[in-house]
C-alpha cells in the first residue's frame, strides 16, 4: 500500500500523547497512520538558511514528523511577504491590500525549492504526496523538476479567485502553470473551482476537458471539489462532556442566566470583525430590549503581528470594543467581553454549547469550520442559531444558517436579533438539518475524495 506524505507550510509539533490538535490536524485525522510521512517548516527562525539535508525528523504514533528551519531572511520574504501580503490578500479579494515586491516572489519560488530539495531523497517511487495550501503552489512543480513521478496532490484552504482578480498578480500564469503540475488540484466549493478552471482557460489558454480534467505538459489535471470537514461525532461528544467543565462553569454563572453570543476567529482583516463588533452596537441601539440580556463573547487570537494591516485592525476593534462598553455598560452588565488570546478547542466546544447564537462572517473564506463545530456542538432539543456570512465556503452547504452580507452591518444586526427572538420550534428544524450536513461532509469524509482522486481510483468527474 502506497505511503501517504502530507506536506504543509507548518508541521504539528509532536507532544506527550500524540500532537497538537490544529486544524489541519484535525481535518487529516483519519488520513494519518502508522507510516506517514508529514514533512514542512518547523516553525524555527535562524540567523542563516540552512541547507537542504538539514532535515531533523522525530516518530509519534507512528508517524513520522520531518521539518525544516527557515532563516530570518526567509520567513520575512517567503511567509511575511510574499505568502500573507501578497497571496493571502488576493486569494480574499482584497487588492487594495496586496504589496508586491519582486524580491519576495523570488523567495517564495527559492523557499519552495528548498521544501523540494529536502524532501526528494525522503520520497519513494509509490508515495502518494498531498500538498497543502497557498504558501507551496509551486512545490509540486519543484518535486517534478528533480524526477519525482510519485502522484502528488494539492489542496487550497483558502477561495480562489476568477480571472477578473488574478489578473492583478504579476505572473498570474506562472501559479497557474504551477497548479497544473499537480496531479489533482482540490477546492472547497464548485465556485472557487469554477473560478480555477476560468483562469486556466483564460489566462493559459487551455480548453477544459467536460469533466474539468485539463491537458497540461503531457499530463492530465483533475480539479475536484472536496469541503473539508470536522470529526462531527468526537466534537459533539466534547461538547457535552465540556459542559461540566470548570471554565463552562465559570463562564455560565457569570451570565447570570442572560443570553451568551458568541464569534471566534484568528484576528484577520478577512473575518469581518470590525462589521461583526459594528453590528451588535447597532443591535443594542435599535432593539433596546435585548440590552442586559445578552453578551456577546469576540476570541480574535492574535496572528501576523508583524505585519502592518494586522496591527491597524487590532487598534480599530480596540476603538469600537471600547466604544460600545461605553455606551451601553451598566453596572452589573457588560455587553461585549473581547479576548485576542486563543481557547483551548476543548473549552471552545463548551462555549459554543453555551451559546445561544454563533456570529461566522468573515468578508471571505475558505470554509470556515467554526460555523460546523458550533452546529456539532449544539443540544438537539434547546439548540443555538448560527449567523453565516454568504462568503463563507461553508455557506454553499449550510444553507439553513442566518446567511447574511458581512459588509452590511444592519442585516447583521437583524439577523441577531432574529436569532434571539427566534422559537424553539424553527430552531430544532434548522438544526437538524444543519447537524445533517455537518455529519454527513465530515473530516473522514474529505480525506477519503481527496485520496481516492489522489489514487486515481475515482471515475473522472471532477468532483
Amino acid at each position: 500500500m502506497s505511503r501517504l506524505v502530507i506536506v504543509s507550510n507548518r508541521v504539528p509539533t509532536p507532544v506527550e500523547g500524540g500532537v497538537r490538535a490544529g486544524g489541519l490536524t484535525v481535518a487529516l485525522a483519519d488520513a494519518l497512520g502508522p507510516g506517514t510521512l508529514w514533512f514542512g517548516w518547523s516553525g524555527r527562525r535562524t540567523a542563516r538558511a540552512g541547507t537542504a539535508s538539514a532535515v531533523a525528523q522525530v516518530e509519534a504514533q507512528g508517524i513520522t514528523y520531518a521539518t525544516i528551519d527557515l532563516s530570518e531572511t526567509e520567513y520575512r520574504l517567503f511567509y511575511a511577504g510574499y505568502s500573507n501580503g501578497v497571496l493571502w490578500p488576493l486569494l480574499h479579494f482584497r487588492l487594495g491590500l496586496v504589496r508586491y515586491r519582486a524580491e519576495e516572489y523570488q523567495a517564495w519560488q527559492a523557499v519552495n525549492h528548498r521544501f523540494a530539495d529536502a524532501l526528494a531523497p525522503l520520497l519513494r517511487p509509490d508515495d502518494l504526496i498531498w500538498v497543502h495550501d497557498y504558501h507551496l503552489v509551486p512545490l509540486g512543480e519543484a518535486l517534478r523538476a528533480r524526477g519525482v513521478t510519485a502522484r502528488i496532490g494539492f489542496f487550497l484552504h483558502t477561495p480562489f479567485v476568477p480571472p477578473e482578480v488574478l489578473r492583478a498578480l504579476p505572473r498570474a500564469e506562472q501559479l497557474l502553470a504551477s497548479l497544473c503540475a499537480y496531479d489533482v488540484v482540490g477546492f472547497h466549493t464548485a465556485g472557487f473551482r469554477a473560478g480555477f478552471l476560468r483562469g486556466v482557460t483564460e489566462i493559459l489558454g487551455l480548453v477544459p476537458e467536460a469533466d474539468g480534467r485539463i491537458l497540461f505538459g503531457g499530463r492530465r489535471v483533475a480539479a475536484i471539489v472536496d469541503p473539508i470537514g470536522i470529526d462531527a461525532g468526537g466534537f459533539a461528544a466534547t461538547a457535552e462532556q465540556a459542559w461540566g467543565g470548570t471554565e463552562v462553569r465559570r463562564l455560565r454563572s457569570s451570565l447570570a442566566g442572560r443570553t451568551l453570543a458568541i464569534g471566534v476567529d484568528r484576528l484577520d482583516y478577512s473575518k469581518g470583525l470590525v462589521q461583526r463588533l459594528d453590528a451588535f452596537g447597532r443591535l443594542l441601539a435599535r432593539h433596546p430590549e435585548h440590552r442586559r440580556r445578552v453578551s456577546f463573547l469576540q476570541v480574535a487570537a492574535r496572528s501576523r503581528e508583524d505585519v502592518s494591516d494586522y496591527r491597524d485592525l487590532r487598534n480599530e476593534l480596540d476603538r469600537i470594543v471600547g466604544e460600545t462598553i461605553g455606551q451601553y455598560s451598566e453596572f452589573d452588565w457588560v455587553p461585549l467581553r473581547y479576548m485576542t488570546r486563543p481557547l483551548r478547542r476543548r473549552t471552545l466546544a463548551g462555549f459554543y454549547r453555551v451559546a445561544h447564537m454563533a456570529v461566522v462572517t468573515p468578508l471571505r473564506d475558505g470554509m470556515n469550520l467554526v460555523a460546523k463545530e458550533y452546529v456539532a456542538a449544539q443540544d438537539p432539543a434547546d439548540p443555538g442559531v448560527l449567523i453565516l456570512s454568504c462568503f463563507a465556503g461553508a455557506a454553499e452547504d449550510l444553507t439553513d444558517a442566518l446567511i447574511v452580507n458581512p459588509f452590511d452591518a444592519d442585516e447583521i444586526a437583524e439577523a441577531m436579533h432574529s436569532a434571539l427572538s427566534m422559537r424553539l420550534e424553527e430552531r430544532q428544524a434548522r438544526h437538524q438539518r444543519l447537524a445533517a450536513r455537518v455529519w454527513h461532509n465530515d473530516a473522514q469524509r474529505f480525506s477519503r475524495v481527496f485520496l481516492d482522486h489522489l489514487r486515481g481510483s475515482v471515475a473522472a468527474e471532477g468532483k
